[in-house]
């Protein structure tokens, strides 16, 4: 029997490296959605206000370590969110407290991101030390320029900053978050050893006709924004390519319903809930499932430097499905595809 047509597949347990969790009750809604399939998850630090020291990603981290279910392992990968005035030596700190990445975010460029890079020299002396002390970059890759078309944000961000960076700081480790054009898939996969990049399972699964399929669809919305079939293409390929420099991040960002269903719905899709069955589905897809283990679990720890998780976990084909609205906190939190029916479901 082939992993095509197995009734199970087996796993070592895979990590998320991009993953929003929020605060408060909040946070308390979804982490459990992560916790029972992922070891570990990088948490990004686009707090309000944002998580900018070592000392509050230390007490970020324990919080949200108390909203993990009783006798489950996941440990959360803290970051801290770089701004135009990050000293240096919070490097250190930030070394010394656990902390393994910076996320720099483009001034205005997603959620909660006001507080962000305005021009990336400015942060030179604090990635020299980044570089120094082995800590990872991880980019929000678009410019924020008006006058450049919402759908070329990301190829500009390659020739604008990414390439000026590589040149910069040759031996920092950085990673090219939620990649949806082929110019970034192509970029990455010419690019040196130490610039890896994550792809979701919404940008494998889906292009820019769901935003309108039917009507406007907000849960569809996310920033990058979903591209053409030719780049949802092109992230298929390298996803399932066998590339170790293509890895799971789901970018999942949980917004309270009648924020994402309003006049100027909140960017993000909340996909925690059953990540690794949307993987599968687009693995399966491809007809690669067997090529979904590297990109769930081993390309992403070993570009970080950390060990493989030693537990599995287990999908079985059995179709499912996803609910239509979840509780959050005191709101209502809409996960994406919900009502809509999965192959794959996680048993173990």
């Amino acid at each position: 029997m082939t992993i095509a047509t197995a009734p199970t597949l087996r796993l070592t347990r895979p990590d998320d490296w991009h993953l929003h969790v929020r605060d408060g009750a909040a946070m308390a809604a979804v982490v459990p959605h992560t916790a029972r399939q992922f070891g570990r998850a990088i948490i990004m630090p686009n707090l309000r206000p944002p998580v900018t020291t070592a000392e509050q990603a230390v007490a970020y981290r324990a919080r949200i370590q108390a909203c993990v279910p009783e006798g489950v392992d996941f440990t959360p990968l803290m970051t801290l969110y770089l701004t135009d005035n990050t000293p240096p030596d919070e490097i250190r700190r930030a070394r010394d407290a656990g902390v393994v990445a910076l996320k720099l975010y483009p001034a205005g460029a997603t959620t909660n991101s006001d507080a962000g890079v305005t021009d990336i020299r400015k942060t030179h002396a604090t990635l020299e030390m980044m570089q120094r002390e082995g800590l990872l970059l991880l980019v929000h890759g678009e410019v924020t320029d008006p006058a450049v078309d919402v759908f070329d944000r990301e190829a500009r961000f390659i020739d604008q900053v990414m390439e000026p960076l590589r040149d910069a700081f040759p031996e920092l480790k950085v990673v090219f978050e939620h990649i949806t054009t082929r110019d970034a898939a192509q970029y990455v996969a010419e690019a040196g050893p130490h610039t890896a990049a994550t792809i979701t399972a919404h940008h494998l699964l889906y292009n820019r006709n769901a935003l309108f399929t039917g009507g406007l669809r907000p849960h569809y919305y996310c920033l990058p924004v979903l591209k053409r079939e030719e780049h949802r293409r092109a992230l298929v390929a390298s996803a399932t390519s066998g590339s170790a420099k293509f890895f799971l991040g789901t970018d999942s960002a949980p917004h309270a319903a009648h924020l994402k269903e309003h006049a100027a719905a909140c960017a993000g899709c909340y996909t925690a809930l059953s990540a690794i069955e949307l993987y599968a589905e687009a693995f399966e897809r491809a007809g690669r499932l067997d090529r979904l283990e590297g990109f769930a679990s081993q390309h992403g720890p070993d570009f970080y430097g950390l060990p493989r998780n030693a537990s599995t976990i287990t999908l079985r084909r059995e179709p499912w499905t996803l609910p239509e609205s979840l509780p959050y906190g005191d709101a209502e939190l809409k996960p994406l595809g919900g009502s809509e029916t999965l192959n794959w479901r996680l048993v173990g």
